[in-house]
């Protein structure tokens, strides 16, 4: 992708993002709707548009592991291992998060993927917040793989699109794995 465009991609994203609006994205896995994770309206939009219960939490994405401390009251030392170890995107289950709204938080826990090297991670990196990410369906209906499967009711209802081609090449096409953390050092494999 030509930089001078991708920059472009960038810099909307984030003015959405700060804006309090939403985004329909290609992750490092499905396309995802999304937010700042640290505002409360919009959260509540991103779960209108996805026609989800409240009771069903979004996971985050962050670009670097370094931010987890910000979000998250004791990061078990075996997080560092499990990142730097996986060779597909891994979403990690971590307890005690903090300084996210309620609404993010389902039974003390918080659910965050950390991007690897990719445009989306540059995003990430440039809007120095984490985003909400769950995957653009409406709720119960099939996860799209690809921009034209996505439900046109989600389509009209985000604040911004980003084009397919922003992670065209970075993207796994399925659901990432899913780890708890259990305690200190102990995980739990909930989706493989």
């Amino acid at each position: 992708m030509n930089i001078d465009i991708k920059n472009s991609i960038i810099k909307k994203s984030i003015a959405v993002l700060n804006a309090g609006g939403t985004i329909l994205y290609p992750t490092d896995t499905v396309w995802g709707i999304g937010c700042d994770a640290t505002n409360a309206e919009a959260i509540a939009k991103v779960y209108e548009i996805k026609k989800r219960s409240t009771k069903k939490p979004l996971i985050l994405l962050m670009h670097n592991k370094d931010l987890l401390n910000n979000y998250i009251n004791s990061v078990p030392k075996i997080v560092n291992q499990i990142i730097n170890k996986s060779s597909r995107p891994t979403t990690i289950i971590y307890n005690n998060p903090i300084n996210l709204p309620k609404t993010l938080i389902y039974q003390d826990t918080i659910a965050i993927r950390i991007i690897k090297k990719s445009n989306l991670n540059e995003l990430l990196n440039s809007f120095k917040k984490p985003i909400t990410s769950t995957s653009a369906n409406i709720s119960g209906n099939k996860t799209p793989d690809k921009l034209d499967n996505i439900d046109d009711t989600i389509k009209n209802s985000v604040d911004y699109i980003i084009p397919e081609a922003f992670v065209k090449n970075d993207a796994y096409n399925k659901a990432s794995k899913l780890i708890k953390i259990i305690g200190k050092s102990r995980i739990e494999i909930i989706r493989n």
